[in-house]
């Protein structure tokens, strides 16, 4: 198909709604909190792609990414997380964490605390046991999504229910619109059915939409594509952009070869392009630019 009437066609009654400010700024909120520090950090460190000239992009390669391996965990960091520190690398507009993690069998994270984040996992392997300070105890495992508003502050744990088998799951952490928020928990379970040659969305900043809610102006999309599959994914906010990753397969995206695990990020514009070149999933984490 012709790209650029298959993104003409997409375009067509296109309307951009124009959002309010994306990180709201309190001065009540506790010295070294998640949501401070994190924010100290942060900066529109994008590094675009220069022979790009319709919109801007970012590419990070999976083994460009920070790693961390203390033998029970093994995590790959797409942004600067922990002891993993690059200027370049801290944030992708309101998306500052974007963990890939490993967990050995029985091991796991110990009661910890958050505040003022909208925390998203997403298991890709295994079960992951979930407690926290709010009287949640869940199980969750692939095909399932689970978000917490930390808010003004809940502390929780996260362990390999398993004792013969490794858990893989991606830890995504939103900067809110939001700050003090009441703290809250939520989890869905997909339909393979759903996610099958489309962009299944599975995060949104309404409760009454599909999939789980965040405190965010942002909307998550996941699809199991087969190969020779081509969409347009259209932006709900132009002042948004794109960041794709790569969880299985070879996608191109924006004429960019992808291959599993890298990300890629797109803005300044309000379409984003996408043909499967392989059997393949995807995760498209749509968020606001301005922090």
């Amino acid at each position: 198909m012709d790209r650029k009437n298959f993104i003409k066609k997409s375009l067509l009654g296109a309307a951009g709604v124009a959002a309010g400010s994306n990180v709201l700024r309190a001065n009540d909120t506790p010295k070294n909190s998640t949501y401070d520090k994190l924010m100290q950090q942060v900066g529109f460190n994008h590094l675009p792609n220069k022979e790009v000239t319709t919109m801007k992009t970012v590419l990070h390669r999976a083994n460009t990414r920070g790693n961390a391996n203390h033998g029970w965990l093994n995590s790959n960091h797409s942004f600067s997380f922990a002891n993993y520190y690059n200027p370049d690398r801290m944030n992708f507009g309101v998306l500052r964490v974007l963990n890939d993690d490993v967990v050995a069998p029985g091991r796991g994270f110990n009661t910890h605390p958050h505040d003022n984040m909208e925390i998203i996992s997403i298991p890709l392997e295994g079960d992951l046991e979930h407690k926290d300070s709010m009287g949640n105890v869940a199980t969750i495992r692939k095909g399932d999504v689970q978000v917490m508003s930390a808010g003004t502050g809940i502390r929780h744990s996260e362990f390999n229910k398993n004792h013969d088998a490794a858990v893989k799951f991606l830890q995504i952490w939103v900067f809110p619109n939001q700050k003090n928020v009441k703290p809250r928990y939520d989890q869905i379970t997909l339909e393979n059915t759903d996610l099958k040659n489309q962009l299944s969305q599975i995060l949104s900043p309404s409760p009454d939409d599909a999939g789980v809610w965040v405190h965010q102006n942002a909307w998550f999309h996941m699809g199991n594509l087969e190969q020779g599959f081509e969409t347009v994914y259209e932006l709900k906010d132009p002042k948004n952009g794109v960041y794709a990753f790569i969880l299985d397969g070879e996608v191109t995206i924006e004429g960019q070869d992808l291959q599993p695990r890298d990300g890629f990020g797109v803005w300044d514009t309000n379409a984003v392009f996408i043909k499967a070149d392989s059997n393949a999933r995807v995760l498209l984490m749509e968020v606001p630019m301005a922090v």
